[in-house]
């Protein structure tokens, strides 16, 4: 297990599973073993030479998701000593790479991420304070400007719909608030995650963030 977007210090940060023999778990089992561990998202990497892998919620298979592809893209590097450059989720190929400073980052497009919706609050302190999403909302980010000259962001995700009722970290949410408002963006995310977003190639937001190691655990199917 991995936590993805941590803060400075290393701590916070997003939950993310990784079953690194992806193949022994068949799919038609997969969704049950992602909701019973719980995570916001769980990585099955059926071929690990080729950094082919799908992608689930506790609810649902995505094509696509944020923080799950630079987590496994760091821990290739990290722990498998591969110098990644594809990741191939079934949405496609994404680029991957890893920066001076340690932090893993990915390019996506805008239209491969979950349709997340988003809702400006007046302030960061009712974002903090936020119990739940939004009337009539079932998978937005809640965000306000702490700072709006450098682009500092205090945000939340909440997601019912993918069976997440909080999303400590999401990258994808974080990687359209950038696309609509067309800038980067620093985000202190959740209790104390930090997410990096910027535009990149042909329309692409690149999403970077740290990641650490946690634990590892034998799954008994």
């Amino acid at each position: 297990m991995l936590s993805v977007f941590t803060g400075p210090d290393g701590d916070y940060g997003n939950e993310l599973g990784i079953v690194t023999d992806g193949k022994v778990v068949p799919d038609k089992e997969r969704q049950a073993v992602a909701a019973r561990l719980g995570f916001s998202e769980t990585v099955f990497i059926d071929d690990l030479e080729k950094a082919e892998l799908r992608l689930y919620t506790p609810a649902a298979e995505l094509p696509y998701a944020g923080h799950p592809l630079v987590g496994v893209g760091w821990w290739l590097a990290a722990h498998r000593g591969r110098a990644v450059v594809i990741l191939r989720p079934p949405v496609g190929d994404v680029p991957t790479s890893m920066g001076a400073t340690g932090m893993c980052w990915i390019e996506g497009q805008p239209e491969w991420c979950p349709p997340w919706q988003h809702v400006r609050l007046r302030s960061p302190a009712a974002v903090a304070t936020a119990t739940g999403p939004p009337p009539g909302h079932d998978a937005v980010q809640v965000w306000a400007f702490i700072d709006e000259q450098i682009g500092l962001v205090r945000a939340r995700v909440f997601a019912p719909r993918f069976g997440v009722r909080e999303d400590e970290a999401c990258g994808s949410a974080s990687q359209l608030l950038s696309a609509r408002l067309g800038r980067p963006l620093t985000i202190n995310h959740g209790n104390g995650s930090e997410i990096f977003v910027q535009p990149g190639r042909a329309g692409t937001i690149e999403l970077g963030g740290r990641v650490r190691w946690r634990s590892e655990r034998t799954l008994h199917l």
